[in-house]
């Protein structure tokens, strides 16, 4: 029986977290470029069915790469080891392919509205979307249990690398069909094919493990959840009768906030079997010092964000998307500091993975909701209610996060005492 990979060096865990830093950068990046690819090309108009495949893509991601590239990086840690990955994996393969063709149907049954008289072909781009963003997770998964996180890193920046290069090609071609600009989004998923090995896990371990599906299933929704609150502002505004120009600067504000998030979601690829092997090793007392310290540097945090975003926010977001959009100082402040509670809540979120808690996940975003309610009942006016709104989610759920991961941790070492 194969045991847990023992805690890496602090040299060599500077080294994964630069690589895992300068690819998450890179695709962040890249992912901006592509877009700007795209409505260069195509103009504002035509580019929409593409926009709408896009957000399709960053929810893909949440509730499918992110799920099975922890599943698999947790399970590479434990004693079932790899051989468990394999057990499962045709079980997960299968959720994938089926929530990829039923967001497929939805698609095509919504075609006209969704990509327009002439996007037919999209209901296709969208299944392909959902099978790539899942064969990702397989092979970030792998790669982050064997710990090759230089190679984790070349996955995350060659996978809108590839898309850049694609439409370039398209640009430079003078191709003008949404659906040309839509396979070379899918292309990126090429990506994976670099890594053939690992998409075959190897036959190492036990084979013991938990049962896939409700990990993943679990993992799926909390992402969902999160993925909604972290980017679901600008839809709120809107429904509600939010100014043009309100929903374009929260969409600003909110995209200039998160980009710290962004970047960790590359970085908390190395976390995972990491904190997997602190808990099976039944380490209490640094995983202790550990939920401390993530407490206390996200309550600093939450300061500085808020002190900063009243104070640079506004003039960062003109400089950046240009001049008029723009928050308020205090509208930036609130949005800055529920940006740095999200930040954490996504570490958090891997910390209850590496427990095997991945139901808890949702049900704290749901519990959580209702302060959202009870924020945009009392802020007022719409703009400042919307942004109270994402603040007030994004704090009850990391106070959520934190006495659930206090509460697993005392379960296991009273049955264990």
């Amino acid at each position: 029986m194969s045991q847990p990979a023992p805690p890496q060096s602090a040299p060599r865990g500077r080294s994964d977290a630069t690589f895992l830093a300068v690819g998450s950068l890179l695709n962040g990046v890249l992912a901006y470029v592509f877009f700007a690819l795209v409505t260069r090309s195509l103009g504002a108009g035509p580019a929409a069915p593409v926009a709408v495949l896009w957000a399709w893509w960053g929810f893909a991601g949440a509730a499918l790469t992110f799920p099975v590239q922890h599943w698999i990086a947790r399970s590479a840690a434990l004693p079932g080891g790899e051989a468990a990955v394999r057990r499962g994996l045709p079980h997960v393969a299968a959720a994938v392919a089926g929530a990829s063709v039923a967001a497929g149907l939805v698609a095509w049954l919504a075609v006209d509205r969704l990509f327009g008289a002439e996007g037919e072909w999209f209901p296709l781009l969208v299944v392909a979307v959902g099978l790539g963003s899942g064969m990702l997770g397989v092979v970030r998964g792998t790669l982050s249990g064997r710990r090759a996180f230089g190679s984790v890193a070349a996955a995350l920046a060659l996978e809108n690398g590839l898309r850049c290069l694609a439409a370039a090609a398209l640009w430079w071609a003078g191709v003008s069909s949404p659906t040309a600009f839509g396979l070379a989004l899918v292309a990126g998923y090429a990506a994976a094919v670099l890594w053939p090995a690992a998409l075959v896990p190897r036959a190492t371990g036990s084979g013991e493990a938990d049962a896939p599906l409700a990990f993943v299933s679990g993992a799926s929704a909390g992402q969902l959840l999160a993925q909604a609150t972290l980017t679901g502002g600008p839809v709120l505004l809107a429904a509600v009768g939010g100014a043009p120009p309100q929903v374009t600067a929260l969409f600003a504000g909110l995209a200039l906030f998160r980009a710290p998030y962004t970047l960790a979601l590359g970085l908390v690829a190395a976390l995972t079997g990491r904190l997997t092997s602190l808990v099976e090793a039944r380490d209490w007392s640094r995983l202790r010092r550990i939920r401390r310290g993530l407490t206390g540097g996200t309550l600093a945090a939450a300061l500085l964000a808020g002190l900063g975003g009243a104070w640079l926010g506004p003039p960062v977001m003109e400089l950046v998307f240009g001049t008029g959009v723009r928050l308020e100082p205090a509208e930036a402040a609130v949005v800055a500091v529920g940006s740095a509670f999200a930040l954490a809540n996504l570490v958090l979120t891997v910390g209850l993975l590496a427990r095997g808690r991945s139901a808890w996940v949702a049900r704290t975003w749901l519990v959580a909701a209702p302060a959202g309610v009870v924020a945009y009942l009392l802020a007022g006016e719409p703009l400042v209610a919307t942004c109270w709104t994402f603040l007030a989610v994004e704090a009850v759920a990391w106070l959520g996060f934190v006495v659930l991961e206090e509460r697993s941790d005392r379960q296991v070492a009273g049955r264990q005492g």
